[in-house]
């Protein structure tokens, strides 16, 4: 089963927001889900989902968020308040009814921000290994790591030193040598899932795009996140996840019993493996999404 939904291509389409391009899908029909990619990846580290979720009965929506992917890269500010905009525009624009959110990693941050901060637009939301935050918090940073993140930081973002730095981060061995420490089944890790990272990595304005970010403010942490946040949440957790340890769910795990709260919160960790559950593990994450889909009130 997952070996064939590999192979359906996702039919793309091109939204102008803000005068950049932005590349989207939109595929079957149903309650609206939106799904929400993390950090170097793009709407196609879904397409292991997308087929699961339309034959279940949903329309599911998902973009390239600005910079990644197939869509624009232009010389902007990248921040998570940023790419929030360019989600509740896209809601506005195409979707106009209370929506699930689907967030992976940044894109999990990103949920719980449309979940909080635009509530109309949010009828559930699931996050898959949610991101801290877009970068570490100087208080989470101890010597010697603030030291090597601000010495990387310094190159990255240098007009001389950055592109030949990023010219090594991008290069197709870097990308799967990075790739197998955050999945954990090397079977995962396939020619077609690092040309996904590699293509626009390699346009000319990437890297511009990838020191943007890596010096953006962190954004809101998940936990003030969730004091705001009152639809039900489905939290999905890698288990050997090194870049959002499992024991950062923890702050999701109390809330699944917490007395207190409006709405149900499920969790589940899913083990032996990474940071990526929905592309690694799709068989586990796309049986759980749909049962807990099935549960909510629409």
């Amino acid at each position: 089963m997952v070996a064939e939904l590999t192979t359906l291509p996702l039919q793309k389409q091109t939204w102008v927001w803000r005068g950049h391009r932005i590349t989207y899908s939109v595929q079957g029909v149903g309650q609206p889900l939106m799904l929400i990619h993390g950090f170097g990846a793009s709407l196609g580290h879904w397409r292991k989902n997308i087929p699961a979720l339309t034959s279940a009965g949903y329309q599911v929506y998902a973009l390239d968020l600005l910079g990644f992917g197939d869509s624009d890269q232009p010389a902007v500010d990248y921040t998570l308040d940023l790419w929030q905009d360019l989600l509740y525009d896209f809601w506005e624009e195409f979707i106009q009814t209370p929506t699930v959110y689907v967030g992976n990693s940044i894109g999990g941050l990103l949920t719980l921000m449309m979940l909080a901060h635009h509530p109309h637009t949010a009828q559930a939301g699931s996050v898959l290994n949610c991101a801290g935050g877009l970068n570490h918090r100087p208080e989470e940073l101890q010597p010697p790591l603030n030291w090597v993140m601000g010495a990387f930081t310094w190159l990255v973002s240098s007009e001389t030193l950055g592109p030949m730095v990023f010219n090594q981060v991008r290069r197709k061995g870097r990308i799967r040598s990075s790739l197998k420490q955050v999945y954990r089944d090397p079977a995962a890790i396939t020619d077609e899932l690092v040309e996904m990272i590699h293509g626009p990595a390699s346009r000319p304005t990437a890297q511009k795009v990838f020191a943007s970010i890596v010096t953006a403010p962190p954004g809101p942490s998940p936990i003030d996140l969730l004091a705001q946040i009152h639809q039900p949440l489905l939290v999905l957790w890698g288990e050997n996840d090194p870049w959002t340890p499992i024991k950062g769910a923890e702050i999701f795990r109390r809330l699944v019993d917490a007395p207190d709260r409006s709405a149900p919160v499920r969790f589940h960790s899913i083990p032996n493996t990474g940071h990526c559950p929905h592309d690694e593990r799709p068989e586990i994450v796309n049986p759980l999404l749909i049962d807990w889909l099935g549960g909510l009130k629409f």
